[in-house]
């Protein structure tokens, strides 16, 4: 049986002369995390937004648990919760009114849980254009699951939202989950995707430019790890000084840093040069490419795969 919740066939979007999206194709299966990746401009929220029933698309299809959004969106509305970017609330309206009006347009009762869960409780009678940018944030989620839809669309849900907001959207996002909820996550952090995505696409000038899990993307990689030292002295400071497998390096916040195609030769060259010299190690870090260092090769020099 196949499993695909959203299918995605050479969908274009073009806006004038500009196409914004120009035949992408993916799927994304039954209690998936999807991360939606890309600089602005790039083509995620008209991807989006055509997914949501809110753009026509100008070419190829898409399917939303077999429903056409363009074309059938009464039946779309029961099946997806939507977190956009901005909010359309109006000023005057109240948290608790909101939920209200919300849950009866879905035909459900009220989530006030939700509206406790996620931390505006004392909140419920306040006007919405008396609420922070994060408070505003988070009530839109809480009406955009209030209804338990099987899929979710959340574009850049943590923006905006402090430490301890963010854990809890992030443990939400997992109970939503592990349900069988299934989420297209389009974010700008890079870190949030590597934690939360199962999978992750990069686009780029709208084409994909990289697919696969965290881990398959860096892996594709220049495979460069990040070396950084501090020292005491000034041992590492003449830029002239090379070490072995050393790919490129620059200076950062008192740290020499170093790109390695192999750690090994390439610490012990550069511990052996600041005992040579005399000087004192502070301290040393190790990290393997992260998704954002991936993120930033792609999107810098224009690959497309």
């Amino acid at each position: 049986m196949n499993d695909s919740v959203i299918q995605v066939r050479d969908f274009r979007k073009i806006y004038g002369d500009v196409v914004a999206v120009d035949g992408i194709s993916f799927e994304v299966k039954r209690g998936e995390i999807f991360g939606l990746l890309g600089p602005n401009g790039a083509g995620k929220t008209s991807t989006l937004e055509s997914l949501e029933g809110l753009r026509i698309p100008d070419g190829g299809s898409l399917q939303v648990m077999g429903v056409d959004p363009a074309h059938q969106s009464r039946k779309l509305r029961n099946l997806i919760g939507v977190q956009l970017q901005t909010s359309a609330l109006p000023d005057s309206i109240t948290v608790e009114e909101a939920m209200k009006f919300f849950c009866a347009y879905h035909g459900v009762a009220p989530r006030y849980d939700l509206i406790d869960r996620l931390g505006l409780t004392e909140k419920r009678g306040a006007q919405h254009h008396q609420l922070s940018a994060g408070q505003q944030r988070r009530l839109v989620l809480a009406l955009a699951i209030a209804h338990n839809p099987p899929v979710l669309f959340l574009d850049e849900p943590t923006a905006g939202l402090d430490v301890a907001s963010r854990v809890e959207l992030h443990n939400l996002m997992r109970e939503l989950q592990a349900g069988g909820t299934t989420i297209v996550l389009a974010t700008h952090d890079m870190a949030e995707a590597a934690e939360m995505a199962d999978r992750v696409a990069i686009l780029l000038r709208g084409k994909f430019a990289a697919t696969g899990t965290p881990l398959d993307i860096t892996a594709t990689g220049a495979g460069l790890t990040k070396i950084s030292v501090r020292t005491q002295g000034s041992s590492l400071s003449d830029s002239d000084i090379t070490f072995p497998a050393v790919r490129r390096h620059v200076s950062k916040d008192e740290y020499s840093i170093y790109f390695s195609t192999d750690i090994g030769p390439t610490v012990s060259a550069i511990i052996d040069h600041i005992k040579s010299q005399g000087d004192t190690l502070i301290d040393l870090r190790v990290e393997r490419p992260s998704l954002e260092d991936r993120f930033l090769e792609i999107t810098t020099t224009g690959g497309i795969r």
